[in-house]
């Protein structure tokens, strides 16, 4: 992996999801507390299995009593993943939790037969299934958490049987425990991990490409019609506000007909770069058509108007360099604002109240902001 991969990998892996990536794991968290629940459910037969080879009645009451308690909290997890968009913290929460139970049984299994809880298959193998799941959380950063707290909890927990081991840890059916063996079950959590963070990339990637235009690299109109429901259902709730700006480069036309498709595209360019910079964080531009660009902002419309209309004034200060040699060519553009929930409380009603709006800007003559209807 290349330099430039692995900083774009460890980027992503470590970086906040988007909306889309946020809706998708919303939706993942669910699936997950439902297998959750589910395995919950199978977990209550297995302390019964002794009884029918007259097992120790007190090791029986503790299983059961793991087993309720698991399951009781596999509803509360299902619960709560309900709503899991307002709670941001509880996929770190639950990918803890199934660690962590996972820990505890094995501890547990260990005081009484040690060789079967270090080398045994059946428990130990729920670490590999609970980071696998992360990646349908789709945040790398869950992940790493979750896959370097398997390796720590195990790495603990090995440590400690070995440590407090009076004799070799050995048996007819689970074999010998070494140091080795031990070692290389950490290094396949391990790999489980890169694995999972691997499928969490590859499909951040998926998505930022099917949601991005392909020449500007900034948000396409698909994505954005995704996220801006999210963006108005945030903003009821926290109090804010949310202006939208469409805008449209005046007379764009005539740069593809007399310069070319090229530096029209390279014109194309240089008004994105100067539009991305009067965003704010979690501000947007998104284009929506060959010269058309929505800029989502979270402030009232006149304070929007205030931006859109300086930066207005000040691309015509950077006019745009030619790759011919010729002139350096002024460009401007028009634009008509909206803010919700005045003038529309969903995306089609806020872009249908900013087009006209932009109507209105290109009939006074272009090279305009408009806020208010004519």
């Amino acid at each position: 992996m290349h330099d430039s991969s692995l900083r774009r990998f460890l980027a992503s892996l470590f970086g906040r999801p988007d909306e889309v990536m946020l809706e998708l794991g919303a939706v993942g968290e669910r699936m997950v507390a439902k297998v959750r629940a589910l395995l919950s459910l199978l977990a209550l037969a297995l302390p019964l299995a002794p009884v029918l080879t007259h097992g120790d009645t007190g090791r029986i009451l503790v299983g059961l009593g793991v087993a309720v308690f698991v399951n009781l909290m596999a509803q509360i997890w299902l619960a709560l993943a309900r709503d899991h968009r307002r709670l941001r913290w509880l996929p770190y929460a639950t990918g803890t939790y199934d660690i962590s139970i996972i820990t505890a049984v094995l501890a547990l299994q260990a005081t009484g037969d040690a060789t079967a809880a270090l080398n045994g298959v059946g428990v130990w193998s729920f670490y590999l299934f609970a980071i696998a799941l992360t990646a349908l959380r789709h945040d790398g950063r869950l992940t790493l958490w979750v896959g370097g707290l398997a390796v720590l909890q195990y790495g603990l927990l090995v440590a400690m049987v070995l440590g407090m081991a009076n004799e070799p840890l050995l048996s007819i059916e689970h074999g010998a425990v070494t140091v080795r063996g031990q070692g290389t079950r950490l290094v396949l959590l391990g790999l489980m991990t890169l694995l999972a963070a691997t499928l969490v990339y590859r499909m951040q990637r998926l998505i930022e490409m099917s949601g991005r235009d392909s020449l500007t690299g900034v948000p396409n109109r698909a994505w954005l019609m995704q996220r801006l429901p999210r963006m108005f259902e945030a903003a009821r709730r926290e109090g804010r506000s949310v202006s939208i700006g469409l805008v449209d480069l005046d007379h764009f036309n005539r740069v593809y007909q007399e310069l070319g498709q090229a530096t029209g595209d390279r014109a194309i360019r240089h008004l994105v770069g100067h539009l991305r910079e009067m965003l704010d964080e979690d501000e947007h531009l998104a284009r929506i058509g060959g010269q058309e660009f929505v800029l989502v902002l979270l402030c009232p419309i006149g304070s929007a108007w205030e931006r859109i209309d300086r930066y207005r004034r000040s691309l015509a200060e950077r006019p745009f360099q030619t790759d011919r040699g010729n002139e350096p060519v002024a460009l401007s553009f028009s634009a008509g604002l909206a803010a919700f929930p005045q003038d529309g409380a969903t995306a089609s009603a806020l872009l249908g109240a900013a087009d006209r709006r932009l109507q209105e800007a290109k009939r006074c003559g272009r090279n305009r902001v408009v806020a208010r209807d004519g």
